[in-house]
């Protein structure tokens, strides 16, 4: 059974004429009536009866044509997806990010890609530090944000964007909060609001607390940023975050502090499959990221 016959089929079903058929596809008659021939023949069954000078579909043809169209929908559709793949400007970036890169990183970035290239598409993905590196390497996505970045190996490769630092973030009414700069040191008698168990920025906070002679008093957990945040600004407790998190979205009831010593910090980046290829449009929007975070470091 060939994709042509069923062309045709529908064609001379729908026409209930094989001349009006043929005149309509650009085909003899003689190639339209013997594949419609053939057809019948593989499928053991008479699709049309002559009446008149038409045809008529018998009670099988009726059936299977809806079946055919319905197939060749499913096609034609397979096909149009194929075709936004294989074209640049109309295909689908699939993204991998953590959730503290939501507020300004990911908008920025998408944003000014969608200025040069409107008409691609997004499926955003936000998970964890070993979800999203797991994802890359699984084929699950193709592309993903990370920071820290992790080591490059023989699944991944690592594109370095930026290095960023870390910043206090204490209640309005702290008795710290008049202060520009601390020393980490400062807090080890605070209780902390971080990140639950398993997720990458609590281990930068503990690791960071740790260097500074102390292990922090965990009272309180968030999933998100924005808990993390909501938390402190309830006067729960202090947090250590990434400056991306903090830049225009400080919440109200909260100060940002610079942390002096130990410098807490972490690269951020992109990663991407060593062993698949990407999509054109996922190749356009990496090169696009790679560029960007190049450009402004040049200007900074």
């Amino acid at each position: 059974m060939e994709l042509r016959q069923l062309r045709y089929f529908v064609e001379v079903a729908e026409r209930e004429h094989m001349t009006e058929a043929a005149d309509h596809l650009h085909v003899a008659q003689s190639a339209i009536s013997l594949q419609i021939a053939k057809l019948e023949d593989e499928l053991g069954v008479m699709l049309f009866e002559r009446v008149g000078r038409n045809l008529k579909l018998t009670d099988i043809g009726k059936t299977f044509l809806v079946h055919v169209k319905q197939a060749l929908q499913a096609i034609d559709y397979a096909k149009e997806k194929v075709d936004q793949y294989l074209d640049p400007e109309y295909g689908t970036v699939k993204i991998g990010y953590p959730s503290s890169f939501v507020n300004h990183l990911l908008p920025t970035i998408i944003s000014n890609f969608k200025v040069i290239h409107p008409t691609v598409s997004f499926h955003l993905r936000q998970g964890s530090y070993a979800y999203l590196s797991k994802a890359v390497k699984s084929g699950d996505i193709n592309i993903s944000f990370l920071g820290p970045t992790p080591p490059e190996d023989s699944d991944i490769r690592v594109d370095i964007l930026f290095s960023e630092k870390f910043s206090a973030l204490v209640p309005l009414l702290h008795p710290l909060s008049d202060r520009d700069h601390i020393q980490l040191s400062e807090l080890k008698e605070e209780d902390f609001v971080l990140f639950s168990e398993g997720y990458i920025l609590r281990k930068i906070a503990i690791d960071a607390c740790k260097s500074a002679g102390f292990f922090p008093r965990i009272t309180s957990e968030g999933e998100d940023i924005d808990a993390i945040k909501g938390l402190v600004s309830a006067g729960i407790g202090v947090s250590i975050l990434p400056e991306n998190t903090l830049i225009s979205n400080i919440p109200r009831m909260t100060k940002k502090i610079a942390i002096s010593f130990p410098e807490v910090k972490r690269t951020v980046g992109i990663i991407t499959p060593k062993t698949r290829e990407l999509a054109p449009s996922e190749k356009i929007f990496h090169q696009f990221v790679v560029d960007f975070f190049t450009k402004l470091e040049r200007f900074q």
